[in-house]
């Protein structure tokens, strides 16, 4: 299932690299679903690319990119469901391991494999962590409560997943995934190859450069934080707090290096704002003011601009 939304320029090395090692249409589906594009026309990429072999459905309205995702969960139809942004692309030999994957290992949610980061221009940026602790199949996920150590195009999901336990969340515009990943391994269990066979594209006008520019990237991993603490049994809200003041210095520092000035000052502010949060208050009253603060951020998401 493959989400698009103004990147056809991409779509096109999507899905050659999917289609050349995809089986046939009994075995699995292929659909790009278009959240109404206004730059670019994807159905002409499906057309000309897929040949037939790619069905196309484009949404009567913009409703954002993890809207989108739900979408693609409910017109899919296989077992195993593999949501592969029209930006990215898979590397040889990825869908034949995640079969064998999802063969050894019937009773987990989650099977991945590492990605790439890559740039505009194709080239390699770094690499997705290897995870040992789940490498032989697994339900932890201590690498994942203060950083996502997955990326999309690198995972494919159960079907009877989502099914169970529901799509991607809302209220969560930019970690919505980190949040499935969790709730996937902590539930079901989950196995990630060491394999590198998938590659994720990082640049400026893509869904994760736009809200960096916002900060609002950050504010995200703030509501994130709040419903780990809420789920997640001895969560250590406190050190996860302290880890995104870092995070967002970071953030930064590296949008200054590109020269970037409203994103750096936007990253800036939050780490700021939540440093004096963290040290006035004592921890017992700081959950609370944390939930007021998140349910404005939250309405701030809800003006974000489409996708």
């Amino acid at each position: 299932m493959i989400p698009t939304f103004n990147c056809a320029n991409y779509l096109r090395q999507t899905l050659e690299s999917l289609l050349s090692q995809a089986p046939g249409p009994d075995e699995m589906q292929i659909e790009v679903i278009d959240d109404c594009s206004t730059k670019d026309d994807p159905e002409a990429v499906v057309r000309d690319v897929g040949k037939g072999r790619v069905d196309y459905h484009r949404k009567p309205q913009n409703e954002g990119a993890i809207a989108n995702f739900n979408t693609c969960i409910e017109r899919s139809r296989g077992d195993l469901v593999h949501i592969l942004h029209g930006d990215d692309w898979i590397l040889p030999e990825f869908y034949k391991t995640i079969e064998q994957t999802a063969e050894k290992f019937p009773d987990c949610a989650l099977y991945a494999a590492r990605s790439f980061f890559i740039d505009e221009a194709n080239v390699i940026q770094g690499v997705t962590m290897r995870l040992p602790e789940l490498e032989d199949g697994g339900r932890n996920c201590s690498n994942f409560i203060t950083g996502n150590s997955l990326q999309f195009a690198g995972v494919v999901m159960r079907r009877s997943f989502y099914e169970k336990y529901g799509g991607f969340r809302s209220q969560l515009v930019h970690c919505a995934d980190w949040e499935m990943w969790v709730r996937a391994i902590r539930s079901s269990g989950a196995r990630v190859c060491p394999e590198v066979l998938t590659a994720y594209r990082m640049f400026e006008s893509n869904d994760t450069g736009r809200l960096m520019r916002t900060g609002e990237n950050l504010k995200d991993r703030l509501r994130l934080g709040l419903i780990f603490q809420q789920e997640i049994k001895g969560f250590d809200l406190g050190n996860y707090l302290r880890n995104l003041i870092e995070s967002a210095n970071f953030q930064a520092q590296q949008q200054v290096k590109r020269g970037d000035q409203e994103a750096a000052l936007a990253a800036s502010q939050f780490s700021l704002d939540l440093s004096r949060i963290t040290s006035s208050l004592r921890r017992r009253n700081l959950r609370w003011l944390l939930y007021g603060i998140s349910n404005r951020l939250r309405d701030t998401a809800s003006r974000l601009p489409e996708n």
